[in-house]
C-alpha cells in the first residue's frame, strides 16, 4: 500500500515526503559507498595514520614514517599497495555505512516529516522548517550508525595498529573481544550526532538558500555538488574533535584499559588544544573530497534510481 500523502504546501517541511522508493534509495547509496571505496581507500589510510600519530610531524622523513610505517624504505609501489590494509572491513563498513547513512536519512526525513513536520514549521519557519528537519534526520541516522562499529574498529585498526592483529584472525578477535569492538561507542555518537546534523544540514540549506530550491530531489548535479561541499565542510570541522577522540580509543590495542576521559586528559596535557584538530587539513584536502564525492553522487543517483525503479 503506498504511503499517505501529506497535505502541504511548497517550502514546508511537512512536504518532504516520500519522495523515491526504497530501491531507488538502496542503489543510489550503495552505488555511492562502493565509488567512494575504489578511489579513496588510500586517502582514509592516510588520514587515519596521521590522526593517530602522538607526536609533531617536523619533517619529511617523520611523515614518511608515519604514513608507511614498515614500508616507509620500500618501493613507491610498495608503498602504495600498504595504504590498502583491512580493505575487506573497509569494503564491508564503508558500503553498509553509505547504504545506511544516505540510503536511510530519507526513510528518517520521511517519518519526521509526517509526524512532526509542521513543528518544524511552526518553531522555525517554512525553509528553514525543511532544511532543520533533514539535518535532524541526518543527526539521527549519525547516532544509529553505531551499529556498525566493530567493523569501523577492525578497518581503523587494521589501517593503524597492524600489530593488534598478529596471531589472531578476525573470528578469534571477535570472538576473544565480544562487545569490546562496541568500545567508544559513545564518543562515536557524540561524534555522529553534530557531524551528520551538518552533512545534510548543510546540504539542505544551500538548496534552500543558494539555489532557492523548493523540491530539493529538482537539484542538478552542479547544485548537489555544491551543497555537498557545504555539507561536507560544516561536518568534518564540527566534527574534528570528537573524531580524533574516536580514532584513538579505536586504535588502540585491544588489551589497554584508557578511557576516552583519560585520553581526553592525556591529550590536553601532553600535546595541546590543537591536538584535538589533528589530521584535520589533511581531512579537509583529502577525506573531503571523498565525503563531498559519495554525497553528491548519492544525492544524484537516488532521484535519478527513483524515476526508474
Amino acid at each position: 500500500m503506498a504511503p499517505p500523502v501529506v497535505a502541504a504546501v511548497a517550502g514546508s517541511a511537512a512536504n518532504e515526503f516520500k519522495k523515491e522508493s526504497a530501491t531507488a534509495r538502496l542503489l543510489g547509496s550503495g552505488s555511492a559507498g562502493i565509488a567512494e571505496l575504489a578511489i579513496f581507500h588510500p586517502v582514509d589510510t592516510t588520514a587515519k595514520r596521521l590522526m593517530s600519530f602522538h607526536g609533531k610531524v617536523s619533517s619529511a622523513s617523520t611523515l614518511n614514517s608515519v604514513i608507511f610505517q614498515d614500508f616507509k624504505n620500500a618501493s613507491i609501489g610498495r608503498k602504495f599497495t600498504s595504504l590498502f590494509p583491512g580493505l575487506g572491513y573497509a569494503a564491508g563498513y564503508k558500503i553498509l555505512q553509505r547504504i545506511y547513512k544516505y540510503g536511510g536519512q530519507p526513510f528518517a526525513r520521511d517519518f519526521l516529516a509526517l509526524h512532526f513536520g509542521k513543528d518544524f514549521d511552526n518553531a522555525f519557519g517554512k525553509g528553514t522548517g525543511k532544511a532543520i528537519l533533514h539535518a535532524t534526520a541526518g543527526s539521527v541516522i549519525g547516532i544509529g550508525e553505531i551499529v556498525l562499529l566493530p567493523l569501523d574498529v577492525l578497518k581503523i585498526k587494521r589501517q593503524t595498529n597492524p600489530a593488534a592483529f598478529r596471531g589472531r584472525g578476525v573470528f578469534r578477535i571477535v570472538a576473544d573481544e565480544g562487545f569490546g569492538l562496541y568500545r567508544g561507542a559513545g564518543w562515536t555518537a557524540a561524534r555522529n550526532a553534530p557531524g551528520s546534523f551538518a552533512l545534510f544540514g548543510g546540504s539542505a540549506f544551500a538548496k534552500e538558500y543558494i539555489y532557492k530550491l523548493t523540491d530539493y530531489n529538482s537539484a542538478t548535479w552542479l547544485q548537489n555538488f555544491v551543497a555537498s561541499i557545504a555539507g561536507a565542510s560544516a561536518s568534518l570541522i564540527i566534527s574534528a574533535p570528537l573524531d580524533v577522540i574516536k580514532t584513538r580509543i579505536q586504535n588502540r590495542n585491544f588489551d589497554s584499559p584508557k578511557s576516552g576521559f583519560t585520553i581526553v586528559s592525556d591529550m590536553a596535557r601532553n600535546e595541546g588544544f590543537r591536538s584535538f584538530f589533528k589530521g584535520l587539513t589533511p581531512k579537509l584536502l583529502m577525506t573531503g573530497p571523498k565525503l563531498v564525492f559519495s554525497f553528491w553522487l548519492a544525492q544524484t543517483l537516488i532521484p535519478a534510481f527513483g524515476k526508474v525503479v
